[in-house]
């Protein structure tokens, strides 16, 4: 089983729970999509294309949703389950649709005004591949248009990534057992890949994003984009 397929059958498995655990593991997670949504510069009555990379169960497609109701979003995920999730929460809304792909994989087409994910694209193996997807994320928006990414970020150095991971695995063991703590690092080291904050600014600035920005950020969490 590839790495990635490893990926998809965790997702799947975990998807009705999902939005009850990622509380659990994801310190201020309520808070960070809220920056993530606060970096949408567009008027709340305004019409524009958007799509969330990862969309797994919709949260932050609802949210998107409830802001500006206007807007055209699609939600791209490789897990059916996650999606099937994801049209329950978003039935009641209009323009949504949803694709079942490797966002890796996908052809952006058409272009769009806003290209979101939360949680998903520290999935991608190496830090070439992320800065070769962030330069398919620049093609595939519009003039103008907003990249913004809530995700897991590496530290500068190595110290200070040691005590960003004690800093979770001290708000994890506030809600999860002690196995469940020792098993979300264990899954951690197996399934993530991120990559330092630092660098990801830089790639995103060498490839053409303007606006370049740190939105929010508390240990190794963050949100970042730019503007094309």
């Amino acid at each position: 089983m590839s790495r990635s397929e490893a990926i998809k059958n965790h997702f799947e498995s975990e998807a009705k729970e999902f939005d009850e655990r990622v509380l659990k593991i994801i310190p201020y997670y309520t808070e960070m999509l809220d920056a993530l949504l606060l970096a949408v510069p567009f008027a709340e009555d305004s019409s524009f294309e958007a799509i969330d990379l990862g969309s797994g169960t919709g949260t932050v497609a609802k949210l998107l949703k409830e802001r500006f109701p206007k807007a055209k979003i699609t939600c791209l995920d490789f897990s059916e389950k996650m999606l099937q999730i994801a049209k329950g929460k978003l039935q009641n809304f209009s323009d949504v649709s949803y694709k079942s792909a490797n966002f890796l994989e996908f052809e952006f087409d058409p272009k769009y005004d806003l290209v979101i994910s939360s949680l998903a694209l520290h999935h991608l193996e190496s830090d070439e591949i992320k800065r070769d997807f962030f330069k398919k994320i620049l093609e595939a928006l519009k003039p103008k248009g907003i990249f913004y990414n809530a995700d897991v970020v590496l530290a500068s150095s190595e110290k200070l990534q040691t005590k960003y991971m004690e800093k979770w695995a001290n708000f994890t063991a506030k809600n999860l057992s002690a196995a469940e703590v020792q098993n979300n690092l264990v899954r951690y080291k197996n399934e993530d890949m991120p990559a330092k904050l630092t660098d990801q600014l830089n790639w995103l600035a060498e490839i053409g994003f303007k606006e370049v920005e740190v939105i929010w950020k508390y240990y190794n969490f963050a949100v970042y984009g730019g503007v094309k």
